[in-house]
């Protein structure tokens, strides 16, 4: 037994390992790019005392977000699959990071409004490239891990955030808090421009693990199709499903949860840290077990349909708790409560993305990203305006909650309903 696990061991180090390199590119983008956007949220104490937006200002800021990564996402959703990654992923970079710096110099609402649109529009790259990357630099039964892996970056920079924010806002202002966060992008760009290159062009990768990460291409499709063209099939409406019902989900949280701290739980920005850390703790162990356990269930039964399907069941049961926060006055349930959830929405997430690699060609997964991230988009977009509404009106957050509890375990069942099988899709004229 020691020698054929030795012997596995020895493959695995011949096969070479610079895949994992790439993917801790992207684990880093996305970390920088989830810093950059929650900024807002867990300065909107401080903001609200110095700009003076209502609770539906707010919302709209947010909303304005939402519109412009919306339109990026359907704009790079469709550049990933024609051009290089890594010229896209570099200029979105940049983009976003300048973006973020130029919160320093807004002074208005609608000056805010502006840079988050632009902040929105730029940040859409991430997710779109990082899926195609992905299906470039790995084969099949390793994506799901993969994604789990760089989607933890979402949530580590839920981590970092709320740990570097307040402390620099208390120290050095607001501003000079926006410059700091994106300076942070144009070091990554630096690094990006040094080490990324296609898989057969890479000097780092050799042969055999060339060979690995294509083992399992049966997917080689000469004729081109038409972004609309994608939209004819169920698989394509199933992940569009997918987001559109849960993404909204996330985005409150990523948003509202500090003001959910301020508001309901009487938490000022110098001590909500704690309380948000550990929530952003619990969702990146929740990205990387979501991964994980589709990756196991793939490894033993080699039926993707099966082993997405299962995670992505176990991640809705886990957000159900979240419905009954009002019952409960403790911070401390309230926040492991949440937390769950959000590790839930992780493991989900790495999951439902994975779907389009595992039934689309290559070629086509970055357009069905977008798609379904454009779908996502608009459900936040109208969720917001919700949101605020509500809390506008009543300031209770436990039907906002609620929602969330629910969005999952329906999502799920459409998807099944459009994708019982996930067969890998083949392309009509």
């Amino acid at each position: 037994m020691k020698t054929l696990e030795a012997n596995a061991s020895a493959a695995r180090t011949a096969v070479g390992r610079y895949r994992w390199t790439i993917c801790a590119m992207i684990f880093a983008a996305t970390t920088i790019n989830y810093m950059d956007r929650q900024m807002l949220g867990l300065l909107a104490p401080l903001l609200q005392k110095d700009i003076g937006w209502t609770q539906v200002q707010y919302a709209q800021t947010v909303m304005v977000f939402t519109v412009t990564y919306a339109i990026g996402l359907a704009i790079f959703g469709r550049i990933a699959d024609r051009v290089s990654t890594k010229v896209v992923y570099g200029s979105a970079m940049a983009m976003w990071s300048l973006a973020a710096m130029l919160h320093a110099v807004a002074a208005t609402v609608p000056g805010f409004a502006a840079v988050r649109g632009l902040l929105g529009f730029g940040e859409a790259a991430n997710f779109p490239v990082a899926i195609r990357t992905t299906a470039t630099w790995f084969p099949k039964k390793e994506r799901a891990l993969a994604t789990g892996f760089w989607n933890m970056g979402a949530t580590i920079g839920g981590i970092v955030a709320p740990a570097f924010v307040p402390i620099a806002a208390l120290t050095w202002g607001w501003r000079a808090t926006f410059v700091a966060g994106g300076a942070t992008g144009f070091i990554w760009l630096a690094v990006w421009l040094l080490v990324y290159r296609q898989p057969g062009q890479h000097p780092s990768v050799s042969k055999e693990e060339f060979d690995y990460i294509n083992a399992d291409r049966d997917e080689v499709v000469e004729q081109r199709v038409g972004w609309l063209s994608v939209l004819k099939y169920r698989e394509t409406w199933a992940f569009v499903v997918g987001k559109l019902l849960t993404d909204p989900v996330w985005w409150f949280y990523l948003f509202w949860l500090p003001k959910w701290l301020n508001e309901s739980r009487h938490i000022d920005i110098g001590n909500m840290g704690l309380p948000l850390i550990a929530i952003y703790t619990m969702a990146s162990v929740g990205s990387v077990a979501g991964g994980w356990l589709s990756s196991r269930l793939m490894a033993r039964s080699n039926r993707p349909n099966f082993a997405r399907k299962i995670a992505m069941l176990v991640c809705a049961l886990c957000v159900v708790p979240i419905a009954t926060l009002s019952y409960f006055q403790s911070l401390w349930f309230a926040v492991f409560a949440v937390g769950l959830a959000a590790a839930a929405h992780q493991g989900w997430s790495a999951n439902l993305v994975t779907t389009v690699g595992d039934v689309f060609p290559k070629r086509l997964v970055g357009t069905v990203v977008g798609i379904g991230g454009v779908a996502g988009m608009v459900g936040s977009f109208f969720f917001s305006g919700v949101i605020g509404e509500t809390l506008q009106r009543t300031g209770q957050y436990w039907a906002l909650f609620a929602v969330g509890a629910s969005a999952y375990l329906v999502a799920l069942g459409i998807i099944h309903l459009l994708m019982p099988r996930m067969t890998p899709v083949k392309l009509r004229d």
